[in-house]
């Protein structure tokens, strides 16, 4: 198995940025997101069972799954939550073990945004926390999302804290500051896990 570091964040902390900084050395990258929806496209068998529970009421007229009508369903009802969530994480892990195992890099970055409030930090080698104060979290997600104040602060209560997050950090890269702070950052902690995954090669 590859070196793994999982990295998370609360919304907005810019997880997106820090993965491309990595993917810029030549690290490999698996976003857990991108496989949510991968595993739901048309002609996936999810999306099919996803149909035949929900209707088409969940569906866009091009086939394709209408994922804030189905978000809206199942957060009306728990027994359509643990239902969705009973048919996608298996799916969802086996997808993400078949990609990790297709990365070359010396070691991977496993992006995961719910590591914390779905308990899989065991799965990484390293958890690596992107960590930005709560007041740069609302600014940013109110800017890139469009959303009032209100919406933000509820997406944000619904998510883990900050606290429970850093407690699970190995390491910690703090996005509110410059740029040119964040690269050098990203430099090193990309040195010192080449180091970790070389050590675990020689083992």
């Amino acid at each position: 198995m590859r070196y793994t570091v999982a990295l998370t964040g609360g919304i907005g902390s810019g997880k997106t940025t820090i993965a491309n900084a990595f993917a810029d050395r030549g690290v490999d990258i698996v976003d857990a997101d991108v496989i949510a929806r991968q595993v739901v496209e048309p002609g996936q068998p999810a999306l099919a069972a996803i149909r035949q529970r929900f209707g088409a009421d969940v569906m866009q007229s091009d086939g394709s799954l209408d994922r804030k009508a189905l978000r809206q369903r199942i957060f009306t009802s728990g027994e359509d939550k643990t239902w969705l969530n009973a048919l996608l994480h298996p799916l969802i892990q086996a997808e993400t073990r078949r990609q990790l195992a297709l990365t070359h890099s010396v070691w991977c970055l496993w992006v995961v945004p719910l590591l914390v409030e779905n308990n899989l930090q065991h799965l990484a080698n390293r958890v690596l926390v992107v960590d930005v104060d709560r007041e740069t979290q609302l600014r940013r997600t109110i800017a890139r999302d469009g959303i009032s104040r209100e919406q933000a602060e509820h997406i944000l209560a619904a998510q883990v804290s900050r606290e429970q997050r850093l407690a699970v950090a190995d390491d910690i890269i703090d996005n509110g500051g410059s740029p040119e702070s964040v690269t050098a950052r990203v430099a090193l902690l990309d040195q010192q896990y080449r180091q970790l995954a070389g050590a675990i090669d020689q083992d």
